[in-house]
């Protein structure tokens, strides 16, 4: 399918990815934390028909250098573009910690028909970098709604890796401690799903090294199950935590972190999600 490209410069960086011929269903891909603009899937979803816009939500002019009190009015502000570009049918898709955006975004704008959540949490977590005001601590939330920080739980820097210096760093039990030593702040931070009408798809790999994404993800499906609300769950026992859709390029070896899985484990969790990822967004 052929697509036509804009690029953006306000209110952030951004790509526009639509069908030539035009869509009513679209999409607002979320890169995780490293904040990228996702170009490459951005146009697999637009030749699968799927209009897409890919935006920069941190680290650009006037945004926090880190994932750091994120106003969640970054995302809505994309909803607002893609609705006025024609849009009948909005959907969110994000990777980790836009993942965690992607879901918050649903809950707090009824404008979202559609969730997929790759590599999800089901809490919101403390800040990953600095806010707006260059310092990373005291911790804060990562996620603002209507200037007030959400509600989160906080990384226990107590916490150190065991793997020997040098080598890339799995840090899903940083996160798993953390729930744990600080289980007081884990109701309250809880991503309320059930308070979505937005459909839900979830993927998430067993073996994903980052954080406990299966688990995370079997949390928020439980919770829209006990409210009587669809969901569905694509997983893999052996896939991590850079799952890649058919036509993505394989993700480069990180020398900093150890995101679990396999390449060949991670493109066959996104192949079996795939025909789902474009059930869910287009809703036929």
């Amino acid at each position: 399918m052929d697509v036509v490209e804009r690029e953006l410069t306000e209110p952030w960086e951004a790509l526009l990815v639509g069908p030539a011929g035009g869509s009513g269903a679209a999409v607002v891909v979320l890169s995780g934390s490293s904040g990228r603009v996702e170009r490459e899937r951005a146009r697999l979803l637009g030749r699968a028909g799927v209009t897409a816009l890919t935006i920069r939500w941190f680290g650009g002019p006037g945004q926090p250098p880190g994932v750091c009190e994120v106003p969640l009015e970054t995302f809505t502000a994309a909803v607002d573009l893609l609705r006025e570009n024609g849009a009948r049918r909005i959907g969110m898709l994000g990777t980790s910690k836009g993942a965690e955006a992607a879901m918050l975004t649903a809950v707090h704008d009824p404008r979202v028909d559609a969730v997929v959540a790759l590599a999800p949490t089901s809490l919101v977590w403390s800040n990953v970098g600095p806010g707006r005001d260059g310092a990373d601590r005291p911790l804060r939330s990562s996620w603002t709604w209507q200037g007030r920080p959400l509600p989160f739980v906080p990384i226990d820097e107590t916490w150190r890796p065991g793997e020997p210096e040098g080598r890339p760093v799995a840090i899903r039990g940083w996160y798993e401690q953390s729930r744990r030593t600080s289980a007081e702040a884990v109701p309250a931070a809880e991503i309320p799903v059930e308070a979505t009408r937005a459909e839900l798809l979830l993927i998430a790999g067993g073996a994903d090294a980052m954080w406990p994404a299966l688990p995370f993800a079997e949390q928020l499906a439980a919770r829209r199950r006990a409210a009587g609300l669809g969901v569905r769950l694509v997983e893999r026992p052996d896939a991590g935590h850079r799952i890649r859709l058919p036509g993505e390029s394989p993700a480069p070896e990180s020398a900093q972190f150890d995101y679990g899985g396999t390449p060949e484990a991670d493109a066959l969790l996104g192949a079996a999600a795939w025909p789902h990822v474009v059930q869910v967004l287009t809703g036929r």
